[in-house]
């Protein structure tokens, strides 16, 4: 390369121009997304047959982005990636591989210390991925919001409800977009430029949470995603952008990582507001 570049920059740049790349080259930059922190240690044979291309693909992928080559990009990840993503990814390994290599049964006792090792391992992820620009500009544009509409749908909904109830706590106007009564249009038709919109959604990406974002878009709302990946369709017009890559275990995905990420912004917030959240202003009980 004639010009150095971060592995940060080139995910940014990746992300910038996905939808002008090809097919073959989308799912190459999705595999890269998924395996920055690995990267490194695999062969370009390896990377082909994960993602059913030939390795001229690879090599045409690298080049797209500025590279000599496979092992020129390689390199970059090497740099920024290697030794906090090793121990990660063979500790996920072991987990996987005492799990496949059971002759009994496991016990109730050991599925759910399989299940808190991954989340576990989801959380040392997140820790040493932690963006300190994004959460920096993600924090602000809370201080910054008028009204702040939270969306998720399905599983991620859980995360929504409990970082609007966290939310409530502070002076700010926040509004649940549940969507109860297939009422998306309706809860979210009112966002405007001063408002911000929080999107949490993984893979598949929910149709309703993009509706949603496309509408906060139109509207000129801010827009604070949280996702797993810098390549989601809601990444690309968001404000502000945290990506979590939550830990797995007998295929379920874990909820730890993501609320433990909303709780952190909102004790951000409420320091940046300098809110004591035991003194917040009581109303009485219901029947009083």
């Amino acid at each position: 390369m004639t010009k150095e570049i971060s592995a940060d920059q080139l995910m940014q740049r990746i992300a910038e121009e996905y939808e002008d790349l090809s097919k073959q080259l989308k799912v190459i930059a999705k595999y890269v997304e998924e395996h920055r922190q690995t990267l490194v240690l695999e062969r370009i044979t390896d990377i082909a047959q994960a993602c059913e291309v030939q390795p001229s693909a690879i090599v045409r992928f690298a080049q797209r982005f500025g590279f000599s080559g496979f092992s020129d990009m390689q390199t970059v990840f090497r740099d920024a990636f290697a030794p906090a993503g090793g121990n990660v990814n063979n500790y996920q390994k072991r987990i996987r591989s005492v799990i496949a290599t059971q002759d009994t049964p496991l016990s109730n006792t050991q599925v759910t210390q399989n299940f808190i090792a991954a989340c576990q391992q989801g959380l040392d992820e997140l820790s040493q991925a932690l963006d300190p620009a994004a959460i920096d500009k993600a924090v602000e544009l809370l201080v910054k919001a008028d009204n702040i509409y939270v969306v998720a749908v399905r599983r991620m909904f859980p995360i929504a409800s409990y970082i609007s109830y966290a939310l409530q706590h502070t002076a700010k106007r926040v509004h649940l977009v549940s969507g109860l009564g297939g009422m998306y249009h309706d809860q979210i038709r009112s966002i405007r430029e001063n408002d911000l919109m929080i999107a949490i959604s993984f893979q598949p990406y929910g149709k309703e949470t993009r509706y949603c974002a496309r509408v906060a878009g139109q509207n000129k709302a801010k827009q604070l995603v949280i996702t797993d990946s810098q390549l989601s369709p809601l990444a690309r017009n968001a404000d502000a952008v945290l990506t979590v890559k939550e830990g797995t275990a007998f295929s379920f995905r874990s909820l730890t990582s993501t609320i433990s990420l909303c709780q952190a912004l909102f004790i951000a917030l409420s320091y940046r507001l300098e809110l004591v959240i035991e003194e917040t202003r009581d109303a009485g009980a219901y029947d009083d």
